[in-house]
C-alpha cells in the first residue's frame, strides 16, 4: 500500500501563498496519479488538482486554475500544490490522494489512498 503525509498548511491572509507537500511512501512506482482535494465545513469534498506520474498531464478545478500549480518530484515521491493569490473561499482541509492509474482521475471515490489532511485557513 501507499502512505501519504501532507504538510504545509496554515493560516495566511488573502492574497498570500502557501505550498502544500504530500510525501508518499510504500510501494510507489511510475504509474500513480496524485490528486489534491479539499473539504470546507458543511461542504462535500471537491477536486482541486491532479497530476500523472510523469507530470505530462496537469488538471485543475476551475475555481483554482491560474492561481494553483501542481507539480511532482518523482525522486522524492512527493507532490506539491503551490497556492497563490489565496482567497477566503479557499479555506478548507486539503487532502492529497493517490491512485494506481497511468493518467489522471477527477473524483474522490476513484482514489484509494489518502493523506490525513492539512488545514488551510485564509483570512480576509
Amino acid at each position: 500500500q501507499v502512505q501519504l503525509v501532507e504538510s504545509g498548511g496554515g493560516l495566511v491572509q488573502a492574497g498570500g501563498s502557501l505550498r502544500l507537500s504530500c510525501a508518499a511512501s510504500g510501494r510507489t512506482g511510475s504509474s500513480y496519479c496524485m490528486g489534491w482535494f479539499r473539504q470546507a465545513p458543511g461542504k462535500e469534498r471537491e477536486f482541486v488538482s491532479a497530476i500523472n506520474w510523469s507530470g505530462s498531464i496537469k488538471r485543475y478545478a476551475a475555481s483554482v486554475k491560474g492561481r494553483f500549480t501542481i507539480s511532482g518530484d518523482n525522486a522524492k515521491s512527493t507532490v506539491y500544490l503551490q497556492m497563490n493569490s489565496l482567497k477566503p473561499e479557499d479555506t478548507a482541509v486539503y487532502y492529497c490522494a493517490a491512485v494506481l492509474y497511468d493518467g489522471v482521475r477527477y473524483t474522490a471515490h476513484e482514489y484509494p489512498y489518502w493523506g490525513q489532511g492539512t488545514q488551510v485557513t485564509v483570512s480576509s
